[in-house]
């Protein structure tokens, strides 16, 4: 009788009949099993159907193809019979469930993708900490520091006396007293920041004051003082991963601010001056999140209105929270804001409850590793007329990035910190600072480079200060149109003045004034040795000018016609730059560095002579240049698709016939996930006759980020422009400008130069490592609990096991993660508008050229929960070899010594 491999309707041949039970049991012969499965007839039924659906998506899986002929050629090859072939069939799929079951299982496409995702994780870590990295360049502070804690700060106060202190900041050797006397700043640590870290800021305003601005009559006059120097200690606690903790922190600094100013109105707790008005402000300095909790001190009941009027953040994520894992945190975020976006969206001034508010943001470049720098834009926040995000590579004579602890100490930083806190004081108001209009020219004026749009010149607020009489025959009026290059100043052995006049203005902002010299401009000019004057014809009044003006410099050597200026000097708006020689490498290197100028044609309407007055007494190695020069010559426009630049990069030529400084600017480099690889040629000019070697900006218009490169032979091109998971900006903008390189090469030498800019793979997979970073640990939680619902999937419908890891990742999460990649990037091929409330391509890009992010991340998710898993196999693999050697010893051979 032919054996049945499963149930039947015909109960002649089903073997359920007691008389061919007992046949088997007789050991007769049998009609449908076999002694090798003994199998029954319930799990005969099981058998097959419930086994095929438990292995259907083992079974799917690709396998290899054999041609017709050699199937026949098998087939021919030996006979099989149908029993044979039933035993064959269940052998197979017992072996196929027995490699299901096995956690050790793993299919050619699971171990190829895991090996590839290897690799690529390997190859951005490698990106992450070899390639794009700047120089460091901080140079450490070091204090004599001493803290006062205030006991008396207790539960009558604050809720949080048990949990937190306030601490007042004294110097050793200048200020050892407790007693406040100046302007209270209240300096935040950040996520399990100390209370320690305001030393170094505090020192520095502490030397600072008693080192110069004590001696400085002009300066205590205008309302400079000295400060006290507060700071509260968190414990520690960690603000970054708690929403409460964050409101907790800022509930505590209202009430510290509270306590603060109550201290100058107690006669026992203050030496202020009793004619000055008692402070109603404090000033706030946060570092990383104590940045954020500042901010949440406004939107919180306990604030009191006006107690706050500037913040100055450090590495600060204000955009977004850098670690969104408590939901509460997250609401927090959303809730602050939202405030401070609807408070500076009102129409009229008095409905603005933060209109008297200025907002500092300081960022510390690539070099932070622990908050990602586009977090601190405050773009989406705060206008420009109230504040501004600035990279610490564009500080004047910083020019170096710094990770998130030197911010915290950094003598570059501090130190011009400290010096706009003193000139935006004003001790004889209330609120102890200058209005927010003069608080916002003072902090432009010390954090960005002066060449921004939003950068004020100071030339046209000020008045002439100087007389400058020349020789009506004097050859020293440089003709029009043509460039003055002094090479050693000083040759004349006495004061000389070279006179450029102002060409009229035709069409605005077409032509434009620029000056450098490796000479510093000083804004008292009796004490430089190289003044910018800009000048307009003094009507002869004798007598009159002594009374009107400060300075009185007369080269007419006596000659009876000679001509009077009325100038200006420009020293006030002097810019600073790198100096960039052949030995220069880096441009925070210590030397002198150059002075430069540049205004626009408009900015000079009301004068008709640049005047450059050599005072060197002797002959120097010193050099200037001037010049004016057409807009159109030294701005070009690179007009290309980002597309067409990734892949062919682009070439562009510095003309011999050049201005001293050329603009190129690039609109479709605006991502912060790419990297650029900048090659410049050799300027062929000699060693002799060079002035100066090229030197390169590198800028973004919002955020304030700036970037110098010194005898640029090569550099490394990367921005903080458009960042992935970034709110809109809180005020519509005209179509960004993108990237712009800025170059300045020595117009004497008379030859081209050639450079060009190629992007950097490496560098941009490397660039993932801070923006994804939440999302690679966000997305392997998605795998995960992809592949338990399939085995549980799998397990309830066929009762019999659960898959293995491996093969459920690739029956399950990767099919999904490809499907729903393609087709997210084939519907945001239209999308046009940039909508925050959505993210595209699910990674917050909604540049489709980035379509590939999301397979990637996919990719490299899998592989880690692949690689975990092996690795888990093996820790308890190895663990299972002592166990199981215990087990043989207490199992092994005994001696039967019965009786």
């Amino acid at each position: 009788m032919r054996r049945k491999l499963s149930s039947s309707a015909d109960e002649d041949n089903d073997g359920s009949s007691p008389d061919a039970a007992k046949l088997n049991h007789d050991g007769k012969k049998t009609t449908f099993t076999t002694a090798k499965y003994d199998l029954n007839r319930h799990s005969d039924t099981l058998d097959r159907r419930k086994v095929e659906k438990a292995l259907a998506p083992a079974l799917s899986a690709p396998r290899t193809w054999t041609s017709p002929t050699r199937l026949q050629a098998s087939t021919k090859k030996q006979d099989v019979s149908p029993d044979q072939t039933g035993d064959r069939m269940l052998d197979a799929r017992a072996r196929l469930l027995r490699r299901t079951r096995s956690p050790w299982s793993c299919s050619l496409l699971t171990a190829t993708a895991t090996l590839a995702a290897i690799l690529l994780m390997l190859f951005i870590l490698h990106s992450f900490v070899t390639r794009q990295l700047d120089s460091k360049g901080c140079e450490m502070y070091y204090t004599r520091s001493m803290f006062f804690n205030f006991a008396d700060f207790d539960t009558e106060h604050t809720r949080f006396a048990s949990k937190y202190s306030l601490h007042l900041y004294r110097e050793v050797g200048f200020d050892e007293d407790p007693k406040v006397k100046g302007v209270p700043v209240l300096f935040i640590p950040g996520n399990a920041g100390s209370y320690r870290q305001a030393r170094s800021l505090a020192s520095e305003t502490v030397q600072h004051y008693y080192n110069t601005v004590q001696q400085d009559k002009e300066a205590l006059k205008g309302g400079a003082t000295s400060i006290d120097f507060f700071s509260v200690d968190f414990n520690e606690d960690f603000t970054a991963f708690h929403g409460q903790t964050l409101l907790d922190q800022a509930e505590y600094l209202n009430d510290a601010v509270a306590y603060i100013l109550s201290l100058y109105h107690d006669p026992r707790r203050s030496q202020r001056d009793p004619g000055l008005p008692d402070p109603s402000s404090v000033i706030l300095i946060g570092h990383s999140m104590g940045g954020v909790a500042a901010r949440t001190m406004l939107t919180m009941p306990n604030y009191q209105s006006n107690s706050i009027n500037t913040i100055i953040t450090i590495s600060a994520p204000h955009a977004r929270s850098p670690v969104s894992v408590d939901a509460t945190l997250v609401r927090t975020y959303q809730r602050i804001n939202t405030y401070w976006r609807d408070a500076y969206s009102q129409k009229w001034a008095s409905d603005n409850p933060l209109w008297h508010v200025t907002l500092i943001s300081v960022a510390g470049g690539s070099l932070d590793t622990t908050v990602p720098s586009d977090y601190a834009s405050l773009a989406s926040l705060v206008p420009s007329t109230h504040g501004f995000t600035v990279f610490t590579s564009s500080i004047p004579g910083m020019w170096t990035g710094a990770d998130h602890i030197q911010t915290t100490w950094c003598v570059q930083l501090v130190r011009p910190i400290a010096r706009s806190i003193f000139d935006a004081l004003d001790v004889h108001r209330p609120s102890q600072t200058k209005p927010r209009a003069e608080r916002m020219r003072v902090f432009k004026r010390w954090y960005l480079t002066g060449m921004e749009e939003i950068a004020e010149k100071m030339l046209l607020h000020n008045d002439p200060t100087t007389v400058l009489t020349l020789e009506d025959q004097s050859n020293s009026v440089n003709p029009a149109g043509q460039t003055l290059v002094l090479r050693s100043l000083g040759r004349a052995g006495k004061t000389t003045a070279h006179v450029l006049p102002i060409p009229p203005q035709e069409v605005p902002g077409q032509k434009r004034f620029t000056f450098l010299s490796n000479l510093p401009l000083q804004e008292n000019p009796e004490s430089g040795h190289l003044d910018v004057l800009f000048c307009s014809v003094l009507p002869l009044q004798p007598g009159h000018s002594a009374a009107l003006f400060s300075m009185n410099l007369d080269l007419s050597e006596g000659s009876a016609g000679s001509t009077r200026l009325a100038c200006k000097n420009a020293a006030i708006d002097r810019i600073i730059l790198p100096a960039s020689y052949r030995t220069s490498t880096q441009p925070f290197n210590k030397g002198s560095p150059f002075s430069y100028l540049q205004y626009e044609l408009e900015d000079l309407a009301e004068h008709q002579f640049v005047a450059i007055v050599d005072k060197v007494s002797q002959n120097t190695h010193a050099w200037a240049i001037a010049e004016f020069s057409d807009r159109s010559e030294g701005h070009v426009h690179v007009s290309t698709s980002l597309q067409r630049l990734l892949a062919f990069g682009i070439r562009l030529k510095l003309p011999a016939e050049r201005p001293l400084v050329t603009t190129f600017e690039v609109p479709a480099l605006h991502s912060s996930l790419l990297a650029f690889k900048l090659r410049m040629g050799k300027q062929p000019c000699g060693d002799s006759a060079e002035l100066f070697t090229p030197l390169l900006r590198q800028y973004l218009s919002e955020p304030h980020e700036s970037r110098y490169f010194v005898n640029v032979k090569e550099a490394n091109v990367s921005l903080h422009g458009i960042a992935p998971f970034m709110p809109p900006p809180l005020r519509s903008q005209a179509a960004r400008s993108g990237l712009s390189l800025q170059f300045w090469a020595d117009p004497t030498c008379g030859s081209s130069i050639d450079f060009s800019l190629q992007v950097d793979i490496g560098g941009s997979i490397g660039k993932l490592v801070m923006r994804y970073r939440t999302v690679f640990a966000a997305f392997p939680l998605l795998i995960v609990a992809l592949v338990v619902r399939k085995q549980f999937k799998i397990y309830d419908h066929s009762a019999l096991t659960f898959l293995a890891i491996s093969r459920a990742i690739s029956s399950a999460a990767a099919p999904l993660a490809t499907s729903v990649g393609w087709h997210v990037w084939s519907t945001n091929t239209t999308e046009s508008a940039i909508d925050y409330t959505k993210n595209d391509l699910l990674l917050g890009s909604q540049d489709p050229i980035f379509w590939f992010l999301l397979p990637m991340c996919g990719l490299l998710s899998a592989g880690l929960c692949i690689l975990i898993n092996y690795a888990a196999l093996g820790v308890v693999s190895l663990l299972q070899i002592p166990l199981h050697m215990i087990g043989f010893r207490s199992s092994g051979p005994k001696n039967d010594n019965t009786k």
